[in-house]
């Protein structure tokens, strides 16, 4: 029996927003992508346990490397659980899954959301953010992230050539540019954070006071852990530090 025009029009007209974000396609889709994230995983500490041999890395050194890398990862995933939260009411669950299950950047897809929803005439989460909107603007979101990762599989294998070809040239310029990119970029995001306001400001330097200090702290008492929990606490004390000067 085939719908009504007029019933299709006035139910993609609804704004029950969740109705639509947490339908069970949806919930599929969200699970094969942590499916994909979890055998890429296993493949890559598989590879690791492989190749260490190779380089007379020892498997204590290993697995401190892997306990290192899941410790460090707490911090960074705390201020993406918050993203998380906000974007709930936005696009329900499933989408909102997907999102921080997959490369890019949350205020980059965000606002390719907002621009579709305000080609529709609608502004994302407003009155008029409807069953169609939210159907354009998670396309929208989702064309965006999808770029990133196909930007990344097409420029990994260019930029890897690039590194061999450096490294022949001057094995110690390969030592160099992977800390200075790292140190550039985080240092252009958190310069840009500190012209915004008072508590922007006092969050990053509390935030780069606690990180040095730490880290100055495990290296004077050969405290191996306390590196590898020195980020997870320097964004703990930054977003308690950001709460109480927001609120005072």
């Amino acid at each position: 029996m085939d719908v009504p025009p007029t019933v299709v029009r006035a139910a993609s007209s609804s704004t029950d927003i969740l109705a639509v974000a947490n339908s069970p396609f949806l919930w599929l889709c969200a699970l094969g992508v942590f499916a994909v994230i979890a055998v890429q995983s296993l493949i890559y500490v598989k590879a690791a346990r492989r190749a260490a041999p190779s380089i007379s890395m020892s498997t204590r050194e290993l697995n401190r490397s892997l306990r290192a890398g899941a410790v460090a990862s707490i911090g960074p995933s705390m201020a993406v659980v918050l993203v998380a939260i906000a974007l709930l009411a936005l696009f329900g669950t499933p989408a909102v899954l997907m999102r921080i299950g997959l490369i890019g950047s949350a205020a980059a897809e965000t606002a390719s959301a907002s621009i579709a929803s305000s080609t529709m005439g609608a502004t994302l989460g407003g009155p008029d953010y409807t069953q169609q909107v939210f159907a354009v603007a998670f396309i929208a979101m989702s064309i965006s992230g999808g770029m990133w990762m196909l930007a990344t599989l097409l420029l990994t294998p260019v930029l890897k050539r690039g590194g061999n070809k450096l490294s022949q040239v001057n094995p110690a310029v390969m030592l160099i540019i992977p800390g200075a990119a790292l140190l550039g970029a985080f240092s252009m995001i958190a310069v840009t954070e500190l012209p915004k306001s008072g508590v922007h400001a006092v969050t990053v330097l509390v935030s780069a006071a606690v990180m040095g200090g730490l880290l100055l702290l495990a290296r004077r008492l050969h405290a191996h852990w306390l590196k590898e929990w020195a980020l997870g606490i320097a964004i703990f004390v930054g977003l308690t530090v950001a709460f109480i000067a927001h609120t005072a």
